[in-house]
């Protein structure tokens, strides 16, 4: 196994793209992207999107469904794993729809496109933060995330640990001696994970964007940080 976090990465998507759809069909459901992609496309029209980036866009399910739904938008992806671009294309998409690229630095320019979007691609990266800015660069109208938050994962007690941690500043050190130094776990299904929560990203987008507007992608109580596992944001900068 690669001793670098990307490598370890690529090398996962590398051996299981072949079967990655089939090991995410569920995430839909598990993980509630069904619904987060449905509310993006629902606010398109809305927002006036005629172009959309997808961030890390894997064999470019997303895309695809713009393309049958929205086949009047452009949508592009960046997908940095070869391995993932190539059942990309063969599901149909083109090599200018899906293109190498790197989430924290973006090779485009500012307001290059109308919207951008990620599906459950921070919590793979060691700084989301800068993936999430760069988002935020490059995108003219809005941005789209939906992503986890593991400070709403667990039963009652678990959560409430992790946010009393936090709230005394000290869920980094925490996480370090949880993952033995990594800062990050590895799955079978997942590969490379970094504990992250998009509400650790919310004031840098809050600051860009005149309205946020935020929901619990699967099922949670009122208070999303205390109670939701994953979460959808929509940014609005104008």
């Amino acid at each position: 196994m690669p001793s670098d976090p990307v490598d370890t990465q690529l090398a996962h998507y590398a051996a299981t793209a072949h079967k990655y759809d089939e090991l995410h069909a569920a995430d839909e459901d598990h993980h509630g992207y069904g619904l987060a992609e449905q509310f993006m496309l629902s606010v398109v029209e809305h927002l006036g999107i005629r172009s959309i980036l997808d961030i890390g866009c894997g064999t470019g399910r997303v895309l695809l469904k713009i393309k049958e739904k929205m086949p009047d938008v452009a949508a592009v992806g960046i997908e940095p794993s070869s391995e993932l671009r190539s059942v990309g294309y063969a599901r149909g998409l083109s090599s200018t729809q899906v293109i190498d690229g790197d989430a924290m630095n973006l090779a485009f320019s500012d307001g290059s496109f109308d919207l951008v979007c990620e599906f459950g691609m921070l919590h793979h990266i060691a700084k989301p933060s800068k993936a999430v800015s760069e988002m935020l660069r490059v995108s003219r109208k809005a941005i789209f995330i939906t992503d986890n938050n593991q400070f709403g994962q667990g039963s009652k007690l678990l959560r409430l640990l992790k946010q009393t941690i936090n709230a005394a500043g000290l869920w980094r050190f925490a996480n370090l001696i949880k993952t033995k130094g990594k800062g990050y776990g590895i799955s079978e299904e997942d590969g490379l994970a970094y504990s992250y929560s998009l509400f650790n990203d919310y004031k840098q987008i809050a600051k860009i964007c005149q309205s946020v507007h935020m929901l619990n992608t699967i099922d949670a109580g009122p208070n999303l940080y205390r109670t939701a596992s994953r979460v959808a944001l929509l940014g609005i900068k104008r």
